[in-house]
């Protein structure tokens, strides 16, 4: 299906833009103009920007020194926090204690970056305050993807055997959570003494725990990680819907769906996303026989080929009806698992429709309604996944129009984001109204994919890594 220009509005670049009497919106001119490369970006064979674009070494020290502005945001005013608060100019945790998240997210990022004085101070900070010896429950997904796996790439990338103390310490403390009847995980367990709670939970909190407890086991040669992680993946799986679907919320202890809407945003997301990567990364075929089993039925109800582009919303997982037309800021990484489980025709007409939720406002929201092309949640939360998506077509087509557009992406989200400490999430894509709020993985995730975007490819090897869903890199340093 062939999308015009109308709809890809880059407000950075001053077009103005009117609300008609139906509530919709249009342009308030052509999109002939100068920009028009920019606006109508994959129409073309292999269109190039504005002649005033930064070439990629230009757009690559611009993303480093973002970076650079964040961190000393970061060190000066929230040093041993979770996360820095850059409006308030104040920090927060996610705890009663600190799990120094943001030094821990951002430490491989460092190092892709050449910031060695920058992840040497990182590093002392982490080794000397970071403790899970702590008797409150934390969220067993979050801190899995977040520290579990920050702290397995640290130990890869930088080579110190105390990160892999730290992350085995914290995997032994996480096995508790899995001790239910089905296997599948409690969503929160306390790291001091193995007590669980939340027995409702969903498809990606029970499925994207498989990467890092995987590694742990094949670095540790102790495989209770390995099978607790599989467990809950294969359990879970064993639950899918006559047609192949998982639903939003099941109870872990009975087994019992609670929700039964399915998509690939939040909630599930990340679920799909580990079982190709799991068997990338493992080689271990029960995950391959599950991802295209499960692809297959999601390309089948739950992608949506409507008249505003080529989407993925929601579905009844019992009879694939469809049962909403949403789509948002976490479905976009869909299209770089789809690229890199070499299906890129499909991922590049996705990254289409991506690409024109994001220039309709300047920066995606957090969800719209792709059918009234209207957002139903307004924000912008630093998200990676529209510019990761980006980075894995350029990376794995080598075609030029995705890094563009990519290029165009990074501009706008640098521009409205910045503050004067740090970079703040948008409470509104329209108003650009800035939220008191900068979470870890906008370092670890989305300056980085931003980042490997522009830099030379010798950076970091993109076919001997596996990404995990906070983009932190994973090798397979195993037999």
């Amino acid at each position: 299906m062939s999308v015009g220009c109308i709809g890809t509005r880059r407000l950075r670049a001053g077009l103005a833009v009117r609300r008609t009497s139906s509530g919709g919106r249009r342009l308030g001119r052509s999109c002939l103009g100068a920009l028009a490369p920019a606006l109508c970006l994959l129409l073309v064979p292999a269109p190039r920007l504005a002649a005033q674009a930064r070439g990629p070494d230009a757009e690559a020290a611009a993303v480093r020194e973002a970076f650079l502005h964040a961190w000393r945001g970061y060190e000066r005013y929230a040093w041993g926090h979770d996360e820095l608060l850059p409006l308030s100019r104040g920090a927060r945790d996610w705890y009663p204690a600190s799990f120094v998240m943001t030094p821990v997210d951002a430490f491989d990022t460092m190092l892709l970056m050449g910031l060695t004085d920058e992840a040497a101070r990182a590093k002392a900070l982490i080794i000397e305050r970071l403790s899970f010896d702590r008797d409150f429950p934390v969220q067993v997904f979050e801190v899995t993807i977040r520290l579990l796996g920050g702290l397995i790439s640290a130990y890869q990338m930088d080579g110190d055997p105390r990160f892999l103390a730290l992350a085995r310490d914290l995997g032994n403390r996480l096995l508790p959570a899995f001790e239910s009847k089905t296997g599948m995980p409690y969503r929160y367990v306390n790291l001091h003494t193995g007590a669980v709670s939340g027995p409702e939970s969903n498809p990606a909190e029970i499925g994207t725990l498989m990467l890092e407890l995987g590694t742990l086991s094949k670095l540790t040669s102790d495989a209770r990680y390995y099978d607790a992680a599989k467990r809950a993946v294969t359990s879970l799986y064993g639950r899918r819907s006559r047609i192949g679907l998982v639903g939003s919320e099941i109870d872990v202890e009975s087994g019992v769906w609670r929700g039964i809407d399915s998509h690939v945003g939040g909630g599930i997301d990340s679920y799909y996303e580990y079982l190709l990567k799991s068997w990338l990364l493992f080689g271990d075929q029960d995950f391959k026989r599950m991802w295209d089993s499960s692809v297959a039925a999601v390309n089948r109800y739950v992608a949506d080929e409507a008249p505003t582009g080529y989407w993925y919303g929601y579905a009844d997982m019992v009879t694939g009806g469809r049962s909403a037309t949403r789509f948002g800021a976490l479905e976009a990484f869909f299209a770089a698992v789809l690229a890199r489980s070499g299906d890129t025709a499909r991922a590049g007409r996705l990254m289409r429709s991506i690409f024109r939720m994001w220039t309709t406002f300047g920066v995606e929201p957090e969800e719209w309604n792709y059918a009234l092309m209207r957002p139903i949640s307004p924000g912008y939360e630093l998200r990676p996944e529209a510019i990761e998506s980006a980075y894995y077509l350029f990376r794995i087509t080598g075609d030029e129009r995705y890094r563009d557009l990519g290029r165009v992406m990074v501009d706008s989200l640098l521009r409205y984001t910045r503050a004067e400490v740090g970079f703040a999430a948008l409470r509104d894509v329209e108003t650009k109204q800035q939220r008191d709020r900068m979470e870890s993985f906008f370092l670890a995730e989305t300056l980085k994919y931003a980042f490997l975007l522009f830099a030379p490819p010798q950076t970091l090897d993109f076919d001997a890594v596996i990404f995990n869903t906070e983009a932190h890199p994973i090798r397979r340093t195993w037999p």
